[in-house]
């Protein structure tokens, strides 16, 4: 028996926007079930130690050294430890099992703290721009060797931190926002160590804000994805990584089903997809393996780990349809 079936009377989610899919009862219905994403626990626990050394002893040789570069890169390593700390929580709660009043769990956390990461680095770039401006009419003297130094180090732990995250990025977007926050700070760190060593041979300080602008719209059109799908998948629009045309006519090619409705896809989490749907179909299910395959090659084909899949005979289909109508 697959884990589809055996999870049958398992199913520990209800959404809200779906329960349409219980008004025309029996009916045949299949759950799938995918669990669980990795754990990036340690790689969290490291990364905010870090980086918090860090940015006390940046923030405070920036000051001394009278450098904006390396102010900047504090505050935005400061902005680091908040977001690794963000998405960190999210991880934790994303694995509570469901509740009584959480039927779900906290599985949509990961999506808010993407969405609170993205946000973020948006935010403190603005700061750094604002800053870059005032500087560009007032330049100020840079301690050179400071800025080389301090920042070189800051590249190696922000680029150590982003190797850590690494592995998940391109499959949870709450991973991706903590590995998109560490290695545009490598960025950002490099940047300002060629910015201290032309300033110590040339004296050429405007350098400094000039630096700061140009990485902190490198950062703005690299953050601007993570965002937009962030949104997308806070207000169940379908995960970027799944094309709903095709989950749709490859639905419609399984055998015997004549037709189909209320297809839903949407986000769990950052990592868990779901999808609901009614097929029309001329023969029983209920008694044969259909439900359970179906569920799998979803899992196989385009990553849906959590199905629910209703069956219509043909002769029933009219009256589900109309008394979803009805409902609305």
């Amino acid at each position: 028996m697959s884990d589809h079936s055996a999870h049958h009377h398992e199913h520990d989610h209800n959404h809200d926007d779906h329960h349409h899919e219980q008004e025309c009862g029996g009916h045949s219905h299949s759950h799938g079930h995918h669990h669980v994403p990795k754990s990036f626990g340690k790689a969290f626990a490291i990364g905010i130690s870090l980086n918090l050394i860090y940015v006390i002893a940046e923030a405070a040789w920036g000051f001394w050294g009278n450098s904006l570069a390396l102010l900047a890169d504090a505050g935005h390593n400061l902005s680091d430890i908040l977001a690794l700390a963000c998405a960190w929580i999210a991880a934790i709660l994303s694995k509570k099992r469901p509740t009584d009043n959480f039927t779900y769990g906290y599985r949509r956390t990961s999506i808010l703290a993407s969405l609170t990461n993205a946000v973020i680095l948006l935010i403190v770039t603005g700061g750094i721009i604002w800053e870059a401006i005032e500087r560009l009419f007032h330049p100020a003297p840079v301690a050179g060797w400071t800025v080389i130094i301090v920042a070189a180090i800051g590249v190696i732990i922000n680029g150590l931190t982003a190797m850590m995250f690494v592995s998940g990025h391109k499959e949870d977007l709450n991973i991706k926002g903590a590995f998109l926050h560490m290695a545009y700070d490598a960025l950002l760190s490099l940047a300002v160590v060629i910015t201290g060593i032309i300033i110590l041979f040339t004296g050429f300080n405007i350098l400094d804000p000039i630096i700061s602008l140009v990485v902190s719209i490198i950062i703005i059109m690299g953050t601007w994805s993570l965002l937009k799908d962030s949104v997308a998948l806070a207000v169940d629009g379908v995960p970027t990584n799944i094309n709903r045309k095709e989950v749709e006519s490859y639905l419609r090619a399984l055998p015997s089903i004549l037709d189909l409705h209320d297809l839903h896809i949407w986000a769990m989490s950052t990592t868990e997809t779901a999808l609901t749907v009614h097929l029309v179909s001329n023969v029983d299910h209920r008694l044969d393996d259909f439900l359970s395959v179906t569920a799998q090659q979803l899992q196989d084909k385009f990553k849906i780990g959590h199905t629910t899949i209703q069956i219509e005979l043909q002769n029933e289909a009219k009256s589900c349809v109309l008394a979803n109508a009805e409902a609305v």
